[in-house]
Parts: structure tokens; sequence; C-alpha cells
């Protein structure tokens, strides 16, 4: 990524900037969370909205998506939920990519997310100029990026892919001969050039959460527990991905506690998923896998800081008065940008039907 430098703005400053912020927000249960859930349920239900929230929202978030009637998955099923579903408007609690898409999917329906300022490393760190950039110094090779990035990335690829099925894509272009450009996490683009065998050219782009788990800690969290079978999403480092006994997207984690026979898991991933995971295995151990550090020295501690700012609070405020909060909340993404990343998304979701 050596074009990145002619710009005045580093991607990696930026990632730095956003993190800053989110982390000096202060996020704790509120004492009137049972009032604030009431309110908004019945908003919900006033406006005609439906909540779809990420497995990494808090256990609330998630568990009033579920109780009213909306969702709880990963990126590609809640924007798919949210097409679907009869609702008019839909409330997607997670990270702004995530609002674009399910936008970009539902152009006739308002899309609101309690803070616009809820985003991903992944996304500010792949800038579109500087992206744009690379792109063009490799006009012969087939861009493909992950679901992560804005919208404005996603119409400039030829493909959309979600962790659940970028290697079965990437293996499907690598087998018609295609070169790759691959953005943004290069964690994931090493793991599936790795299973494909593909020519991937990669941006350097990473997940704050998932950079963090170290293998060394795995092994000695595996010492304590010989017994517990090791899960980890492939934006992990390489080293920690080398340890796992199951890999694959939130979903395939999940699903992973479900069947494997072991008393007890070390999962590598944001531990907002141990929601589902609990309701999937509620007799066995969840351990979440060692970070780089721990209290001021950890910068996510295994939970993302964008996700925490999805609160009861502002989505009350939003869900009562979405006019008003309109402004803040209100997911838009222009006609034209919308119906060029529309292509590659499309492309995605044809392919996944398969």
């Amino acid at each position: 990524m050596s074009n990145s430098t002619q710009y005045n703005t580093s991607p990696e400053d930026l990632v730095k900037s956003y993190l800053d912020q989110a982390l000096a927000i202060p996020h704790q249960t509120p004492a009137n969370s049972d009032q604030l859930r009431e309110r908004i349920a019945l908003g919900l239900e006033k406006h005609n909205a439906v909540l779809v929230a990420h497995y990494y929202t808090s256990p609330e978030i998630q568990a009033l998506a579920e109780a009213t009637g909306g969702c709880v998955a990963d990126s590609l099923e809640m924007a798919r939920f949210g097409a679907n579903h009869q609702a008019g408007t839909l409330i997607v609690a997670g990270v702004k990519f995530m609002g674009e898409t399910a936008k970009i999917l539902s152009p006739e329906k308002q899309v609101y997310m309690p803070t616009l300022e809820a985003t991903c490393s992944l996304d500010i760190g792949c800038p579109i100029e500087a992206f744009s950039a690379f792109c063009d110094q490799h006009p012969d090779r087939t861009v493909v990026v992950y679901a992560n990035t804005s919208a404005a990335v996603k119409a400039r690829a030829d493909w959309v892919v979600t962790s659940s099925i970028a290697v079965d894509v990437i293996d499907h272009l690598d087998r018609q001969g295609e070169k790759i450009l691959w953005g943004p996490d290069k964690y994931l683009g090493a793991y599936v050039a790795e299973k494909t065998g593909a020519d991937m050219l990669l941006w350097n782009g990473s997940c704050i959460v998932h950079e963090e788990f170290k293998a060394r800690g795995i092994l000695d969290l595996k010492k304590a527990y010989p017994e517990a079978a090791v899960l980890v999403h492939p934006e992990s480092p390489q080293a920690v991905v080398a340890l796992a006994d199951a890999v694959g997207s939130t979903s395939q984690l999940i699903e992973a506690t479900r069947v494997l026979d072991n008393p007890a898991f070390i999962v590598a991933t944001d531990q907002g998923i141990f929601y589902k995971m609990q309701q999937a295995c509620p007799t066995k151990q969840l351990l979440i896998a060692p970070t780089g550090g721990s209290g001021a020295t950890c910068r996510s501690c295994a939970s993302c800081p964008w996700m925490a700012m999805n609160e009861l609070e502002n989505l009350a405020a939003l869900i009562e008065n979405p006019q008003a909060a309109s402004a803040d909340c209100e997911v838009q993404v222009a006609p034209a940008l919308a119906q060029q990343a529309m292509i590659p998304l499309q492309r995605m979701l044809g392919f996944s039907r398969r």
C-alpha cells in the first residue's frame, strides 16, 4: 500500500484518530434499562420499524432485536433481512458500512443507526481515494473487497465478499484464471490466498479487534484448558489462525460451538458473539482469547469500541423521534453511488445463493 503516503492523512493515522474518539466515550448499562427497552419496543411498533443487530453489539441490544421481531446476524444477513422485511424503516445496530449496505439493498426504505459515528477500522483504513489509486496501478486485476468497506469502495470493486464466502468466491475467480486485487483486510486476504492458491495483491488493512489476538496467549490458555477448542475469525493474524480447530465467519463460529463436542471454547473474535454462542451451547464454557494487552495497554480487549456505541439511550432517542435525529442517524447513499455499488453486491448475493 505504498501509494497511501501521497495523501495528507495516512489510513493508519485515520484509524488512530477515530479510535481515540471512540475510546473516550464511557459505556455502561443504564439503571433504567427496562424502561428504555419498553420505550424502544413501543417506538418500533409506532414507526413501522424493525431492529437488526450485529453479533458484536451488546447482549442487551441483541436481546431487544430478538424480542421485537428483528434479527441478530452477520452483516450480509442483516441486509437481507431488512430488504425482505415488510417494515418501512430499518434500524441498524452495528457500524456504518452495515447501514450503508442495508440502504443500498433497500433504497425505498428509511435506514437509521443509533449513531453514524460507529465505524470500522477496516472501513477507515481503506479511503476511496487511496484505494482507487491502488486499483488504477493494477488494471489487470479483478478487484474484490470485503463487506467491511464504504459504499464508495464497494462501487469501485468488481466483487464484494463476506468472510463466509470469501474462499469460495476467490477459488471461483482463480479457476477462471483471474488475478485478484484484494482489500482491505490483509489477514483475511492472506488466509484466502493460502486456502485457494490464488494470485492475490493485498491492501494493508486490519481489524483492531482481531489483530490483537496473540498465539502465545492462546497456547498458554490451552495449557489451562487442554480440552478447549480454539475458534478463530480469519481476520486474525496467521499465527493465531494456525492454532484454530475451526476458522470461519461469525455465523460459522457460532455453528462450530453447536457441532463440536468440546466442553469449552477459546474464542478469537469480538466477545459480543458470546450472546448467541451461549444460546447455541448453554452448557459449555466460553473463554475470550488473549489479546496483546490489558486495560490501558489494550486497544480493544476483544470488544469493538464502535459497536459499543450502539446503546439503549441513543436507540430510544432515535426511535421516539427519527425525524429529529435524522441528521446524526439517517443513513444516506447517493443514488448513483448506490447503483454502482449494487453491481458487486448483486454478484455476491447471486453467488451465495448457488
